[in-house]
């Protein structure tokens, strides 16, 4: 695949299909994204692999009852776009995707989203590369329960930046149109 294919193939994926990925190929995904460039090559990126289904719905659940409840407490909250959604018990935010790889890494490291949205960004592009498919759902950040987070291992003094689902893709979406780039001066 040429770099422009990857670009016009690389989607936000939301149907998949019920096979599992195997862990091998997350694994040799995983190494490619750390080929991401990092503020002072800190490299500040943490990986968890969830294939478990009964786990994935277990952090669904955790994050929409998070989410309802920081819309109660404030109604212009952005996520009350999705409040109906949400409310509704079928709707899993993970698309029932076979895993969830999440990128996270040591709270208050300055440049910490930065370097972790470009590792995402590379583990998306190996993805593509693969023929699978690939989804950042933020709404899965919200995983407040002590339980929870033992269970999945994060540690205390770390913060979830970008959960991404992937698995084999009934269909890949086309590409949305895209504005023209706002360039503000050029500078000769």
């Amino acid at each position: 695949m040429n770099y422009h294919d990857l670009l016009m193939n690389r989607r936000s994926v939301r149907d998949y299909e019920d096979r599992p990925v195997p862990h091998e190929l997350i694994e040799s995904m995983i190494r490619e994204s750390t080929l991401a460039p990092s503020a002072g090559n800190g490299q500040p990126w943490e990986f968890i692999v969830v294939h478990r289904k009964e786990m994935l719905r277990r952090i669904s659940d955790e994050s929409k009852k998070n989410i309802l409840s920081r819309i109660a407490a404030n109604p212009d909250d952005y996520a009350g776009k999705y409040q109906t959604m949400l409310e509704n018990d079928a709707f899993n935010v993970f698309y029932n995707a076979p895993c969830l790889v999440m990128v996270l890494g040591r709270s208050g490291l300055k440049n910490l989203h930065v370097d972790c949205a470009l590792a995402a960004s590379y583990f998306m592009m190996a993805a593509t590369r693969r023929g699978l498919g690939t989804c950042w759902v933020n709404l899965g950040t919200e995983i407040k329960a002590p339980d929870m987070i033992r269970d999945l291992g994060i540690p205390e003094d770390s913060q979830i930046v970008a959960p991404i689902i992937i698995g084999y893709p009934t269909s890949i979406p086309s590409a949305p149109r895209r504005n023209e780039p706002n360039i503000i001066k050029v500078i000769v």
